[in-house]
């Protein structure tokens, strides 16, 4: 790899270029470090291009949803955390919230559901508007105003999953990879360490002259730091309530709370898991359709609003960036094996299925309201939505998130 190339801007939704054309620039480097978080762009390309992950168990993802809230002065707690696991999502679905009280009166929460459902009824937004309505969480944000709302996907597949790290002229870090510790909920301390061990092997091989090659020195030190050690320590987290929610639950008190008083750093047993999270969805025929409740526009809402104040814009004369490999298989295959689950993993309403003039159902992708979370590129069931980088500028501009 020599580098990357920015997009060009000013191209009109047929391709061509319009008044307002500029041209990408391409930046070249002796080594690139690609850390574009979960289910980057470029890191995906990369890690199929080089086989990075061959050996590996498949990534798994999980998608959180994000509210920011103003509350009362009463309700106020700056410092106070609040975790929760499991309800409202059922036995076999992985699923917990967090909520933080910041100062100024302000109150972050969310939701993450895991993207390795079975169930193709399952809708992450909905679960996480009913979430708020459980009187452990309403107490913390009844009376109080909702001002942001975001989404994004977390690579959680942990250090199984973890791909090689290097490939000649670069590397990859933080969640491009998937250093994040699921089990705790923690990524941003192993960015920075991965960030960190990556520049010192590029800089010590940049004072010999070396430039394009594999920077063999970042694995090695990330594999004796305590990072690595870190993720050791949790490496079956998904893998357990890949089982269940109960044995997940119970392993998890074992590895993480019994095993450390016993003296043990690491649980003696690895467990592995075979299938990506997009080829884990059951047939919709054979699983009961959940209900969810209408929004009250008090404590729940619906997407459009929720998307309303992410502050989500896109040009609108660009080409898509959310691409089709084949037009015929929304139809043909998630709606008629799955009941077309893009409407419900989506968390911003960008798909939907409508007819046409002739009666015909069609997908019809609504990306301008693209909160760029990568659930879509990830969940597909036949890997055939793919999320490509819009035109620059595009997306959610999150305030206070």
């Amino acid at each position: 790899m020599r580098g990357v190339a920015t997009g060009n801007q000013g191209i009109g939704k047929d391709g061509q270029p319009h008044g307002g054309f500029q041209l990408g620039m391409e930046l070249v480097g002796k080594y690139t470090v690609l850390a574009e978080g979960a289910r980057g762009h470029l890191g995906k390309q990369l890690i199929a291009h080089f086989h990075l992950d061959d050996g590996r168990d498949p990534q798994s993802y999980a998608l959180g949803i994000k509210e920011l809230w103003e509350v009362p002065d009463a309700q106020a707690k700056p410092g106070l955390v609040v975790h929760t696991a499991g309800w409202p999502m059922d036995e076999h679905t992985y699923g917990g919230g967090f909520l933080y009280h910041l100062g100024g009166n302000r109150v972050t929460l969310g939701f993450v559901v895991g993207l390795d459902h079975q169930n193709p009824w399952i809708s992450p937004f909905e679960e996480m508007q009913r979430w708020k309505t459980h009187p452990a969480i309403r107490a913390h944000i009844e009376g109080g105003k909702r001002i942001g709302y975001g989404a994004r996907a977390i690579t959680a597949g942990g250090l199984l999953s973890l791909p090689k790290l290097v490939f000649p002229g670069g590397a990859l870090v933080g969640c491009e990879a998937g250093t994040l510790n699921a089990a705790r909920i923690k990524g941003s301390h192993a960015a920075l360490k991965t960030g960190m061990l990556a520049a010192e092997a590029a800089f010590a091989a940049l004072q010999v002259g070396r430039n394009g090659d594999e920077l063999a020195a970042y694995p090695q030190a990330f594999e004796q730091s305590w990072l690595h050690t870190e993720l050791n320590a949790t490496r079956n987290f998904k893998q357990w309530f890949k089982q269940g929610n109960t044995v997940g639950t119970l392993m998890t008190g074992i590895e993480q709370w019994l095993l450390p008083k016993l003296g043990m750093k690491a649980p003696p047993w690895t467990i592995h898991r075979h299938q990506a999270d997009h080829q884990r969805l059951h047939a919709a025929a054979q699983v009961e359709p959940i209900r969810h409740p209408k929004p009250d526009g008090v404590l729940s809402f619906d997407r459009l609003s929720s998307v309303f104040i992410s502050n989500t814009n896109h040009e609108e004369n660009q080409p898509a960036h959310l691409k089709l490999k084949d037009a015929s298989v929304p139809v043909a295959i998630n709606l008629e094996r799955y009941a077309g689950p893009e409407g419900r993993y989506c968390p911003a309403g960008v798909y939907e299925y409508v007819k046409t003039d002739a009666g015909a159902d069609r997908l019809q992708i609504n990306a301008q309201n693209s909160v760029h979370c990568k659930t879509c590129d990830i969940k597909d069931p036949t890997q055939n939505i793919v999320w490509v980088a819009p035109e620059g500028g595009g997306g959610p501009s999150y305030a206070g998130m």
